[in-house]
């Protein structure tokens, strides 16, 4: 399976990069970490929009789309697992995770999301946020694969 994590804005070197590379270079599958950077617009409104187109160019064709979403929906790691072991054995050779900007995600890319996807009910910093999916996707992988990482 091919792997996207499109995300606004370029992480810095620091902990929370390392992190992230560490658990995507453990995946088997392929992984590609796109960041997109938008030049600062006045409004809010503009600025989403332009966000929101560049992370919808930026999935693959065939693609089942996952927006990472504070009005998601919160999913045990198991469940994840559960739902990218169907779309792979289901014959789904690509998935797109799109993180959004500091204003969230235009209607546009929440619209064409298979699935909303929370961390929960609080606020996170999106490099901390592409840090913590990559390694619920490398969880997945494990519980998929009956690795020991995961202890439930």
């Amino acid at each position: 399976m091919n792997i996207l994590i499109a995300a606004i804005g370029r992480a810095k070197a620091g902990p929370e990069k390392d992190l992230t590379e560490d658990y995507i270079a453990r995946l088997p599958w392929r992984v590609n970490l796109k960041e997109i950077e938008i030049k600062k617009e006045a409004d809010a409104a503009t600025r989403k929009a332009k966000e929101g187109a560049a992370l919808l160019a930026a999935v693959p064709a065939g693609a089942r789309v996952v927006v990472l979403d504070e009005r998601g929906k919160a999913q045990s790691s198991a469940q994840f697992a559960k739902r990218l072991g169907d779309w792979r054995d289901g014959g789904v050779r690509s998935v797109a995770f799109l993180i959004g900007g500091a204003d969230g995600h235009d209607e546009s890319v929440r619209a064409r999301a298979e699935m909303l996807l929370s961390f929960g009910a609080m606020t996170w910093p999106h490099m901390m946020v592409r840090a913590m999916l990559a390694e619920q996707i490398y969880r997945a992988h494990s519980i998929l694969t009956n690795h020991p990482y995961h202890r439930a």
